[in-house]
């Protein structure tokens, strides 16, 4: 496949034609009496119009037909993807998945759409206030269907198998070790190329920004120029058969029928974009004298909420990099938090479990149920000469965290029959080290 081409830049105001059609944009205006080409011009906000620049966000796009030249929508059956957060009674306890299980091609072809499967999540669709967090099972591309979210937006963590993502704005490749966020409203259609798993945190109401910096000053984490926007392309595609456009709209999916291909755009500009990013760019910050920070300082993309401070949803990571702590447990550390925290893994081994907690697993642990190291974690990292060290080389794991309370799915309980049943005996090893007699005990060090 020839290599695609990308602008950058976190929430910029872009422009692009596709090379085949130039001067598509129009000059000076965004609506004329006649557009070049005779294409149609469509705003795509994803904000109200009043809201303040700052967080105003909409794109023009010209293209062959408008969207609106559908069928009527009909309710289809929404598979494993739900909103209601009452499906099964709440279960405080600690809970980890083993890898879910990918469907086999040769027994039942499974695109994306149909390998969606809602794992957890928390709030209300109606009100725009909550999350999802999915997980996405398929062995075959996206065939004359595309999807659109009317709810939120989709962050889409792959694990396992490329993705090739048509969007009206152009396509995208998105591997392992990267990831995309395809905001509200924006129509896509996924090509898989092997047995594909990955995780996807799904915000309502509210869209991804980059964390405030503070005193870690100008640069570092994320940072703005490494994320990527798909270059216009389009296809001018009659589809005698029907394409399908599918909706998720109120938690529920919906199906309408059109002649031609949704990837009719032929330029664009605004700051309301599809974009990806890899993970391999991200910027570690990390204690470099004692004690272990917390693990906001890996945050890669923030949901905010209304209260400062607090997320409806973080994107977070736990990257290769130095471990240097003197006189410091290095490992994550015993915690009991107000934020719940969905953890996954892309590759490797988690530094806090090595055994158990598998690619294309995951965990959750919810409000205030404590967790932390495993019982033989504990007493290596007690007992090991500190000295620097390289931490997470090979690994990527990453968590979504959440200021919600967030209820499991049945399928996450019961019908993906891949949760652990023995998580908690993870920990029942660990012992009391209690010295009442002596306070400074002999150490490693």
């Amino acid at each position: 496949m020839t290599e695609l081409k990308y602008l950058s830049g976190f929430g910029n105001e872009c422009a692009s034609e596709d090379p085949r059609c130039p001067g598509s944009l129009p000059e000076g205006q965004n609506n004329p009496q006649v557009c070049p080409y005779n294409l149609y011009a469509e705003q795509l906000s994803g904000s109200a119009f009043t809201c303040p620049r700052s967080t105003n966000k909409r794109s023009w796009l010209y293209r062959i037909l408008p969207s609106v030249s559908h069928k009527p929508f009909e309710s289809i059956d929404e598979g494993h993807v739900t909103h209601n957060w009452d499906e099964v009674d709440p279960d405080p306890n600690q809970l980890r998945w083993k890898p879910f299980e990918i469907p086999k091609a040769s027994q039942k072809k499974v695109d994306f759409v149909s390998g969606l499967h809602t794992l957890c999540g928390a709030g209300d669709i109606k009100s725009n206030n909550g999350i999802a967090i999915h997980i996405f099972l398929c062995n075959t591309s996206m065939e004359n269907r595309c999807f659109y979210n009317s709810d939120g937006d989709f962050l889409i963590v792959p694990q396992k198998g490329n993705l090739l993502i048509y969007t009206e704005f152009g396509k995208m490749l998105v591997q392992p070790n990267e990831i995309c966020v395809i905001q509200r409203g924006m129509r896509f259609s996924i090509d898989v190329f092997e047995e594909t798993r990955g995780y996807i945190l799904e915000v309502y109401g509210v869209h991804f920004e980059l964390p405030d910096l503070g005193p870690i000053g100008a640069n570092g984490l994320a940072n703005p120029r490494d994320f990527l926007i798909p270059v216009a392309w389009y296809e001018d595609r009659q589809v005698p058969a029907g394409y399908t456009v599918i909706n998720k709209y109120q938690g529920k999916l919906f199906a309408a029928k059109q002649d031609v291909s949704p990837f009719n755009v032929v330029a664009w500009h605004g700051n309301y974009t599809p974009y990806k990013y890899n993970l391999k760019n991200f910027m570690v910050i990390n204690s470099v004298a004692f004690d272990h920070a917390d693990p906001s300082i890996f945050t890669v993309l923030t949901a905010k909420s209304v209260r400062p401070g607090v997320a409806i949803a973080d994107f977070v990571i736990f990257p290769p990099r130095w471990g240097v702590a003197d006189k410091t447990f290095r490992p994550p550390y015993y915690h009991r938090n107000c934020m719940s925290e969905f953890m996954g893994l892309i590759r490797g081994h988690y530094e806090a479990k090595q055994g158990g907690f598998l690619p294309g697993g995951g965990s959750l642990h919810s409000t205030m149920t404590p967790h932390g190291p495993d019982a033989d974690c504990f007493e290596k990292a007690s007992k090991v000469k500190l000295a620097p060290e390289r931490i997470a080389d090979g690994t990527m794991a990453f968590m979504f965290e959440s200021s919600l309370s967030l209820a499991v799915t049945k399928w996450g309980l019961k019908a993906s029959r891949c949760l652990d049943e023995n998580y908690h005996k993870c920990w029942e090893p660990l012992k009391s080290h209690f010295t009442p007699n002596s306070r400074n005990p002999a150490g490693p060090n």
